[in-house]
């Protein structure tokens, strides 16, 4: 009988710490979340202002643009592609609509000047796709061609003036509210509605991936192009919609940074592409394409902006901002790759 027991101990220790290994290969996010989680308690020790309804509403309203960018993002990295012309589209976009807008149609509904904006970042996105498909080389060097060729047409034909004083009606946007209330000091903090797009984004985009044929084709072509078209998926079907979809989400992105900065700056959102690319990587996708999760994807985002806002509470420098969200990647890419390998 002891014999028996010790033999059934160690095989029962060994399925639980396959069982915890396996949680992690399968859902890579849980690191995420567990950084989060930790970040967050470790901070909050250190100074209990972090726990604070404004700080904690700062940090949702700077994960809506960011979300936004890295749900399109995540789309196309599931496929084997990676877009870095995303903000670009939403800097055309957000401010060619303004323009458009204040000049010649001021009455337009928010709702009209919204589906323009997505429009024009599908329009922008499927030239990305068509480039991708056709030329046949990565869609790395295709977006980095893009993205100049976009913010070029826009600063060279559009316009590179501040828009200082938006239509009525964008501006209105912006402030409108989801959430409000007033603290102790008697400060007025405002959760507002443009928080709603981005889990109506993300469970779109998740319906997207894990419930159409769409999904199953984005996920093939990330696991083996060859293989998927040869199983019948069309790599040009594919190649449109992701770049237009993501090309969507950008143009929305845009639109909305608009309305909440109350501004519309030609020279906005240059230099975020790393950020964005870092947290969806953090959500546990890989650049080699054919896995990820939404969930992921918003837990790198809330991760990469509560890196970048708690920084600054416990006395950081701004400037180890980049510092740190690389070791994250690091540190990440390597248990991820180690995880592979014991797999």
């Amino acid at each position: 009988m002891n014999t028996t027991k010790a033999e059934t101990a160690p095989s029962s220790t060994h399925a639980r710490s396959f069982s915890l290994g396996d949680l992690i290969r399968r859902r890579p996010e849980t690191i995420t979340f567990a950084l989060l989680v930790t970040i967050c308690v470790a901070v909050s020790i250190a100074n209990p202002a972090f726990l604070q309804p404004s700080t904690l509403i700062d940090i949702g309203r700077a994960s809506v643009v960011m979300g936004l960018f890295a749900l399109g993002v995540f789309v196309i990295l599931a496929a084997g592609g990676i877009d870095v012309s995303f903000t670009a589209i939403a800097a055309f976009t957000m401010y060619s609509v303004t323009l458009l807008v204040q000049t010649y149609l001021p009455g337009l509904p928010i709702i009209v000047i919204i589906l323009i904006a997505m429009a024009g970042g599908v329009f922008l996105g499927v030239i990305n796709g068509l480039l991708v498909h056709h030329l046949r080389v990565p869609s790395l060097i295709v977006t980095i061609g893009t993205q100049y060729l976009f913010r070029g047409f826009l600063l060279s034909f559009i316009g590179t003036v501040w828009i200082m004083s938006l239509p009525p009606q964008m501006g209105a946007f912006g402030r409108m509210p989801l959430l409000q209330f007033e603290t102790a000091n008697g400060a007025l903090v405002t959760l507002p509605f443009y928080f709603l797009v981005l889990p109506v984004a993300a469970i779109l985009t998740w319906w997207i991936l894990n419930r159409t044929l769409m999904g199953r084709a984005i996920f093939a072509v990330g696991g083996n192009a060859n293989i998927a078209e040869r199983l019948g998926y069309s790599l040009r079907t594919v190649h449109l919609f992701l770049f237009g979809y993501a090309g969507a989400l950008a143009g929305l992105a845009g639109i909305i940074h608009v309305c909440a900065n109350r501004q519309a700056n030609p020279f906005d959102l240059v230099g975020t592409e790393i950020n964005v690319i870092a947290a969806v990587v953090l959500g546990g996708a890989r650049i080699t394409g054919g896995t990820g999760t939404v969930l992921g994807t918003i837990l790198g985002v809330l991760l990469v902006v509560v890196i970048n806002s708690v920084l600054v509470l416990v006395g950081i420098p701004s400037t180890w901002q980049r510092l740190v969200v690389g070791s994250f990647i690091l540190l990440a890419a390597a248990f991820f790759v180690t995880r592979q390998r014991k797999k």
